[in-house]
């Protein structure tokens, strides 16, 4: 049975920091909805309303695109390994680009990455969990190093080229901002 609750926590919170990976869905007012796993170590709970989270660059840029015209986000965890739940937070977010006043200040929080592209910055205003009694059973095995060696081989021009290159717009053509703010919206 779901429980909703109108703030993170101690137990949520113990929860969350306690998972490997998460998973992150946004959408604008039309087109598709974008919904992207993440790991490695890019997520931070600040407060029982408030998570950040670091976007590391990828192949899409989904996030950014979709909050300049849909302020809204959910975060979701899986008990994969021994507790069967499924939490999920609800909110607002602001997109911090590496140009933005907070990004460094809060960036710090994380270990250094040469691809780390944006923060998230969420307020939460409904935690939601669920049984998660169908969700399997996995054992997390490590992390993966695929993405920060792919990025220390570029180095930061190379990782500004892709943006350049790669990640300027979601999938539907929406601007995502990534090299400063842009007049097609």
């Amino acid at each position: 049975m779901a429980k909703q609750f109108p703030s993170i926590e101690a137990p949520h919170r113990a929860f969350i920091e306690a998972q490997h990976m998460f998973f992150v869905g946004s959408a604008a007012p039309t087109g598709r909805v974008n919904i992207s796993p993440k790991g490695m170590d890019s997520l931070r709970v600040l407060g029982e309303n408030r998570i950040i989270w670091r976007n590391l660059t990828g192949s899409g840029n989904e996030t950014a695109g979709h909050l300049k015209l849909a302020n809204r986000m959910t975060l979701m965890w899986c008990g994969f390994e021994k507790r069967p739940m499924i939490l999920r937070a609800y909110g607002s977010a602001r997109t911090l680009h590496r140009r933005d006043a907070e990004f460094d200040e809060l960036n710090a929080m994380f270990p250094e990455i040469v691809s780390a592209r944006q923060i998230y910055d969420m307020t939460v205003d409904m935690v939601q969990t669920s049984c998660g009694y169908a969700v399997p059973f996995y054992d997390h095995v490590g992390e993966r190093d695929t993405l920060a060696k792919w990025a220390e081989d570029r180095g930061a021009d190379g990782i500004r080229t892709y943006w350049e290159e790669r990640n300027q717009h979601t999938i539907d053509g929406l601007p995502t901002d990534i090299l400063g703010p842009s007049d097609d919206t």
